[in-house]
């Protein structure tokens, strides 16, 4: 309380312009200062918060893990001018925290439900969820511009980049197909492998790389009907009867209980796994102790 009653409000709302626009000299004409005014004002705030709010990388601003725990928060206290409007209006609206997830495309949507499902259909909250290739999500989330990516391996680390990677969930990769194409689950594996045509993950995933390695022990050369690095498209062809996909069985969870896709009974030995990757963080995003329990 201390602390709020001796913030000047002119230096955080420099602070939250310059954040959402991003440009230090576009938010200076906006706001009608000078560059170098508008830089000392933000100083300011730096000063009496203790943190640093903003990193340079060039000519780009980027939040710190600070500047982002802080623009959440101005976000509230500038929103709290419309809420009293509103208010005034009839038509008051919670205040919401945002939890922010990355995803790769690849990723099952089954899988990102299953770790949402927590704080969906709160109205105390919003779920921001971004899908993008693996560097740009951690390039968001090492900005804080992303509380969390999902992923089913984790990444490499360093001392520049102290990624905590962890696991959420494994699933067994089985067979999947129509129940016309799978009309016999229980057929030995390499015959199955070698009779049906097959929609596999692209080679660069891990669990491609994972089939590839049981192919080449089998002695086999599959019949391959199409590469896919999408889940939800592998799950349509399967629907479709193009061929058998090798899925963890979360992604046709729905259609494996409606019985429009079967499961073959042979065992190929692949796991999927699937974590949460974060940062080590001084202000983590108090949402993620729901969703990753």
């Amino acid at each position: 309380m201390l602390i709020m009653a001796s913030l000047n409000f002119n230096h955080l709302r420099y602070f939250w312009a310059v954040a959402h626009d991003g440009n230090l000299t576009r938010t200076a004409a906006l706001l009608g200062v000078s560059q170098s005014a508008l830089s000392v004002q933000i100083a300011k705030l730096e000063d009496r918060l203790g943190h640093k709010l903003f990193e340079r990388r060039g000519r780009t601003l980027l939040l710190t893990e600070a500047g982002r725990l802080v623009l959440d928060r101005a976000d509230v206290i500038f929103g709290l001018g419309d809420e009293v409007l509103a208010l005034l209006g009839g038509r008051a609206e919670g205040m919401q925290q945002v939890l922010r997830v990355g995803s790769p495309a690849t990723l099952s949507r089954n899988f990102q439900l299953t770790f949402l499902r927590p704080v969906l259909g709160r109205d105390d909250v919003e779920v921001v969820v971004r899908s993008g290739v693996m560097a740009d999500l951690l390039r968001g989330l090492e900005a804080h511009r992303l509380d969390v990516v999902l992923a089913t391996a984790p990444p490499s680390t360093d001392a520049a980049t102290p990624w905590v990677a962890t696991r959420l969930a494994e699933q067994p990769v089985g067979l999947m197909g129509t129940p016309a194409l799978l009309s016999d689950p229980t057929m030995p594996l390499a015959e199955l492998l070698t009779s049906v045509p097959l929609v596999l993950p692209t080679p660069e995933s891990n669990l491609r790389q994972g089939f590839d390695a049981l192919a080449a022990k089998l002695g086999i050369w599959p019949r391959i009907a199409a590469e896919v690095d999408d889940m939800a498209m592998m799950r349509l062809l399967t629907r479709e009867g193009v061929g058998l996909a090798v899925l963890p069985s979360i992604v046709v969870k729905d259609e494996l209980a409606a019985g429009v896709l079967v499961e073959a009974e042979a065992r190929l030995g692949i796991i999927e796994s699937f974590y949460a990757i974060t940062l080590r963080r001084r202000f983590p995003n108090p949402l993620l102790a729901d969703v990753m329990g």
